[in-house]
């Protein structure tokens, strides 16, 4: 297992010097959201990606040894607004068509959430038919889609993950396991067993790993905050992400430029122990 880093967490830069920096902060992958992390090339809406434009992105953090191990997709998936769903499907799906130019092998994504987080079998529905396209571009272009649960959002838990991947039983869907993402306020005394029951139902299907920590405040709130300053039992996700996937890629969240080795040590450190 090796440490990546979300690319956008240095900015928004061009991508010739996004590269050499993320190299020089001690990072071998990252995670690539190309609207978030890259200034001069407007990917504001889908169709402007080329084999040409993909491989002189990837080949500058090849240059630099730094590996895309994700492009990261941040788009809602069941929209109710079908002309929003549709224009998010499509640029998911023209990630999926580039993605191995780049050198990634995965384009993820959490669902998306409603305001309110009000859901109805029919989100789950239209989300099961979003994901069933994207699982049938994505067996086509021999890639993975990467799908996360996180707490708020439609697929909010391990068992709802578990479920839509029992639905659309393809074996191009993977799971980016954040155990961040599941703990709530209400269920933060009771992690290991959430992490664990992430790990029974998902193991399996693991193709990435985000790492952050929380920490309950003295309000009562649950708080992110960069891995190390939090109070998530990283013993045991280490443990388990070894357990069910070593070597997989751990992508870190959550972290300033001026926490980033601190952050990046505190997990190998731990690695180097379980």
């Amino acid at each position: 297992m090796s440490v990546g880093v979300l690319a956008h967490l240095f900015g928004s830069l061009p991508y010739k010097e996004l590269a050499p920096k993320v190299a020089a902060s001690g990072f071998s992958h990252v995670q690539l959201a190309l609207w978030k992390a890259i200034s001069d090339v407007d990917f504001s809406k889908p169709g402007n990606i080329s084999p040409g434009l993909a491989n002189a992105i990837g080949e500058q953090f090849d240059k630099n040894g730094v590996a895309i191990s994700v492009l990261g997709c941040y788009v809602h998936l069941f929209d109710r607004n079908e002309e929003v769903r549709r224009a998010n499907v499509n640029r998911f799906k023209e990630l999926l068509r580039y993605a191995k130019f780049f050198g990634a092998p995965m384009v993820a994504a959490e669902t998306g959430r409603n305001e309110g987080d009000d859901y109805t079998e029919r989100d789950w529905s239209v989300m099961k038919a979003t994901l069933e396209e994207l699982a049938w571009e994505a067996e086509k272009w021999g890639v993975f889609v990467g799908l996360e649960a996180a707490h708020g959002h439609l697929i909010g838990s391990a068992p709802e993950l578990a479920r839509m991947l029992e639905e659309v039983p393809s074996s191009n869907i993977g799971v980016v396991i954040d155990p961040g993402n599941l703990l709530t306020a209400a269920n933060f005394a009771e992690q290991d067993h959430v992490i664990e029951e992430a790990f029974e139902l998902l193991g399996s299907r693991i193709i990435a790993a985000h790492a952050k920590d929380r920490i309950l405040q003295d309000s009562g709130e649950l708080a992110t905050v960069t891995a190390g300053l939090g109070q998530m039992n990283y013993e045991l996700y280490m443990k388990l992400l070894n357990q069910y996937k070593p070597h997989v890629h751990i992508i870190m969240e959550e972290a300033k430029e001026h926490q980033m080795a601190q952050s990046k040590a505190y997990i190998d450190g731990i690695r180097g122990r379980v």
